[in-house]
């Protein structure tokens, strides 16, 4: 129950240190153990993706009060996955990030490469040719809206209490750094890895610009 109190309550300065943190950690490993040697100015390009991420999140706060929202109203409907079906606690966590990150991250994504309106906005992300822990953080502003919306429908189908919203917000910016991350794992570590997440070499495939 602390644990569902931490995240119901989650400080400010946690979720920084996450999206802040994260970025510092990988960002020491990459430039140690890189995946591909990039001859490139790598605080102009961090500069670049940070610019983008500042204008990312202005727009995604403005959804923060319709998503807390959302959440506030499915848990006091009793509406979706989580309301409907009895779990312990654990598994109420693991259901609802995985589903929060179909509808958030999966089905948004697969969506932006298909529809080719949609596409010119995610097209910034993968404009990116020096793929690194930042190009996580790069997105055009108008993406944000699509993310969000997809967000919090998924909050609305799955029922999810808002901490495990931030519960999966805080996972969701970790593994975001990790999978951009420019680094170099021996190669067994990162095939048995990835069968669990997708990690940085298997995202890299993702990101070659002929299979966008």
């Amino acid at each position: 129950e602390s644990f569902v109190e931490f995240f119901e309550n989650i400080p400010t300065a946690f979720r920084a240190g996450l999206l802040i943190g994260g970025i510092f950690l990988f960002w020491i490993i990459e430039g140690v153990f890189p995946l591909f040697e990039f001859g490139y100015k790598k605080v102009r390009h961090a500069g670049i993706n940070l610019f983008l991420n500042g204008l990312f999140l202005g727009i995604g706060l403005a959804f923060a009060g319709l998503l807390v929202w959302s959440s506030d109203w499915v848990t006091a409907e009793g509406f979706g996955v989580l309301q409907w079906i009895e779990m312990p606690l654990w598994a109420q966590a693991i259901v609802g990030v995985l589903l929060l990150d179909f509808f958030g991250a999966y089905l948004i994504h697969w969506i932006e490469h298909k529809v080719k309106f949609m596409w010119r906005f995610h097209l910034v992300h993968h404009s990116d040719t020096t793929v690194d822990v930042t190009t996580g953080l790069r997105h055009h502003p108008g993406e944000a809206v699509f993310r969000m919306v997809f967000t919090i429908l998924g909050v609305i189908l799955v029922g999810a209490p808002i901490w495990v919203v931030f519960l999966y917000q805080s996972i969701s910016a970790l593994f975001a750094h990790l999978t951009h991350a420019n680094i170099n794992m021996p190669r067994k570590i990162d095939r048995a890895l990835s069968w669990v997440f997708i990690t940085p070499l298997m995202h890299k495939v993702h990101h070659h610009y002929t299979q966008p």
